[in-house]
């Protein structure tokens, strides 16, 4: 069977980028309701430190440490294959920590991404992998 992977059309990339950007607010704003409908049951997130999180792991953290205080992207490169999305790009994200600092973490995250049948895009995997120190 042969994959055809494509750019994404003009509504697709609004979509995609609009979906984006929710993730981002409700991550800030620890807002459960909007992940709970933007993030997939099957979700498996893996942090740029190596851990994984599914959905309801992903949720509790999200709430009980309230880690992120921004997110920015840069360029995104989509990719279609069929009802499927795969988003790769830069990611910066300033983080509180557990003692109250914060910290910023860069790197480039791989997300992929399910259009629903009632329309609108879910999130199934997502992956940072942050940048390695330049010598």
């Amino acid at each position: 069977m042969h994959v055809n992977v494509q750019p994404p059309d003009k509504q697709a990339t609004t979509e995609l980028h609009a979906v984006e950007h929710r993730r981002q607010r409700a991550l800030i704003d620890a807002d459960l309701d909007t992940l709970d409908e933007i993030f997939d049951d099957s979700l498996v997130h893996t942090h740029a430190h190596g851990i994984t999180h599914t959905k309801t792991q992903l949720l509790e953290h999200t709430v009980s440490r309230r880690p992120y205080l921004g997110i920015t992207r840069g360029e995104l490169l989509i990719r279609l294959v069929g009802d499927v999305a795969v988003i790769t790009g830069p990611l910066t994200n300033l983080l509180r920590t557990p003692d109250g600092g914060e910290r910023t973490l860069a790197g480039v995250a791989t997300q992929v991404l399910h259009r629903q049948e009632h329309g609108g895009w879910r999130f199934i995997s997502f992956q940072m992998t942050p940048f390695a120190e330049q010598k």
